[in-house]
């Protein structure tokens, strides 16, 4: 090995050292995120309680609840799009349940429709308690002469209604009104890019090393 050598060599293992180190930070990072997911699963799935008297972040976020109440002739709508199906409104409605007033989010109904009649009298409900992170500086100020939102805001939504800032997202009621789908919580807006970006990282080692033994065959066939 020559002199004009070694410099290259030392650059090309603590590229690769780094590249690797990056990949392997990755692939624990997925190990750590797929176990965070099917926690967050079984915390969807399991069964449902009361509606607690206090609720906080994040220790009660996906919290399966069930409550008997009737729901508030006020609602508001929140413009959403889902894929292979279009837009659509999601309804939030007020829900009185004993003595409190706290929000359902009851499901989307397509954007050509109107809002059908509430069930009359007492619903079950049971759902999960949700804090949804929609709402940043791109997100247009609610639409109030067309009665249209943009995002769900939870302290927003309930100074609107009247409300408690709890939503509830619907996953089941009883009496249920049909023409409204629910769209249950669940895992799946939560990203999970790890295994692509350790894909990446141990591809671009790999391209590293190969370009760094080209390289060093280079010089020395300069020097042969």
């Amino acid at each position: 090995m020559t002199k004009r050598m070694i410099l290259p060599l030392l650059f090309g293992l603590i590229g690769c050292a780094i590249l690797v180190s990056l990949g392997t930070w990755q692939v624990k990072r997925l190990a750590w995120k797929e176990a965070t997911l099917s926690e967050i699963d079984a915390r969807i799935a399991a069964d449902p309680v009361a509606l607690p008297d206090e609720l906080s972040q994040p220790d009660d976020l996906y919290l399966p609840v069930q409550a008997t109440g009737t729901f508030g002739a006020a609602r508001l709508r929140i413009l959403v799009s889902q894929k292979k199906v279009g837009a659509g409104y999601r309804i939030i409605s007020p829900f009185q349940t004993g003595e409190r007033m706290i929000m359902v989010d009851r499901g989307v109904i397509p954007i050509a429709e109107d809002l059908p009649n509430g069930p009359l009298g007492e619903v079950t409900v049971t759902g999960n308690i949700h804090w949804p992170n929609e709402v940043d500086s791109y997100t247009p100020e609610p639409d109030t002469k067309r009665d249209i939102w943009f995002a769900r805001d939870v302290e927003r939504m309930a100074a609107t209604l009247g409300t408690e800032p709890v939503l509830l997202v619907l996953r089941t009621a009883t009496p249920a009104t049909p023409e409204i789908i629910p769209l249950p919580v669940s895992r799946a807006g939560i990203p999970n890019d790890h295994l692509s970006y350790a894909i990446t990282w141990f591809s671009l080692a790999l391209i590293w090393f190969v370009m760094t033994g080209f390289l060093l065959w280079r010089i020395r066939q300069r020097t042969v």
